[in-house]
């Protein structure tokens, strides 16, 4: 999928992430993905979109998504419903992606546009409302994955059993640094709710000057994060991609209370994201204007700092740093399809 997949180019990329210059701790300053694969019966709140969203003014983001086929609201539906202006998520192209991140941190790869093969299989697919072979392949067929621009991701599986199978399959296509998370009620989220199973995939020095990848196993709870457990019922969101899109606003404004299940929720998978690319282990904290740059260096499971990972993931929301991200992304959408 990804061979066949519209190719961006390489070069143009390249040099925009480096023009960013977005490396700070061990996070390189390369492309961060969140995703899951659907299907887990659950109709949760878009989590992994919004966290992508809400990671960006500290990560460059290259979210991979779709419209739904299982649930109420996919990743495309709630960005396409967004008020008061949705951005043109055809527009995010391989001709145009480096445009886009020259306005933004943020990216959408929307999966009809970069996977043009995959038009044979959408009728059939529209008719099989449960989870298929497309929502395996889906989270392992970022189309910018072979650039080698790809540094981070977390990816979200609906089985506990699978886990281990994601976490080998991106080893094998080349990943280094990655985070398999399958909620305890085969959710395919970091759970709000109680224990995560996960599977991380980190380099490790093997006593010659090499480094080989390892996957190490780890169990998971809110609390990793200084964070209340909430019941699964209270994070459901809307009804639909319109209402999600609402609270999706809600967040980015930061209108929400602190102490919101969804909220809490969103927050919580933001965190691991960051958590897992690197960033969190710099000593110092220079992100901006809110930050009071107490880096918490506490460190938990794995060795990561989990909760410096919420903190950060706090300030892109009511600092309005991600908000502006987000309407940078919105803003040159718009200007890109009336050319």
């Amino acid at each position: 999928m990804r061979g066949a997949a519209a190719q961006v180019d390489r070069r143009a990329l390249h040099d925009i992430v480096k023009q960013k210059a977005k490396a700070e701790g061990a996070y390189d300053g390369g492309l961060c993905d969140i995703v899951g694969t659907g299907g887990d019966g659950h109709d949760t709140y878009n989590v992994s979109t919004t966290a992508s969203i809400l990671a960006s003014p500290l990560l460059m983001i290259a979210k991979h998504g779709n419209n739904s086929s299982t649930s109420l609201s996919g990743s495309a539906d709630l960005l396409q419903h967004a008020q008061p202006k949705a951005p043109v998520i055809s527009a995010t192209t391989a001709s145009t992606l480096p445009q886009i991140y020259e306005k933004s941190n943020y990216a959408f790869l929307y999966a009809r546009e970069w996977h043009p093969g995959m038009k044979y299989g959408a009728t059939v697919r529209k008719e099989v409302p449960v989870r298929t072979i497309f929502n395996l392949l889906g989270p392992l067929a970022n189309p910018v994955h072979d650039t080698g621009l790809v540094e981070a991701r977390i990816l979200g599986v609906a089985r506990k059993d699978i886990g281990p199978n994601f976490a080998e399959a991106l080893r094998l296509s080349g990943a280094k640094k990655a985070f398999v998370v399958c909620g305890d009620e085969d959710l395919d989220e970091f759970s709000c709710a109680g224990l995560t199973h996960c599977w991380w995939l980190h380099e490790k020095g093997d006593g010659q000057g090499g480094e080989q990848v390892e996957i190490t196993q780890l169990t998971m709870s809110p609390e990793d994060f200084g964070l209340p457990r909430h019941p699964l019922r209270t994070v459901h969101g809307g009804k639909g991609p319109a209402q999600n899109a609402e609270i999706l606003m809600k967040i980015l404004k930061n209108e929400l209370p602190k102490d919101d299940p969804v909220l809490t929720f969103v927050l919580m998978n933001t965190a691991c994201l960051l958590t897992v690319s690197g960033i969190c282990e710099a000593d110092e904290s220079h992100m901006g204007a809110g930050d009071d740059g107490k880096v918490v260096k506490e460190r938990g499971p794995g060795g990561l700092r989990w909760k410096e990972g919420l903190r950060r993931a706090r300030w892109c929301v009511e600092s309005g740093a991600a908000l502006r991200e987000w309407e940078g992304f919105v803003g040159v959408t718009n200007e890109l399809a009336v050319t």
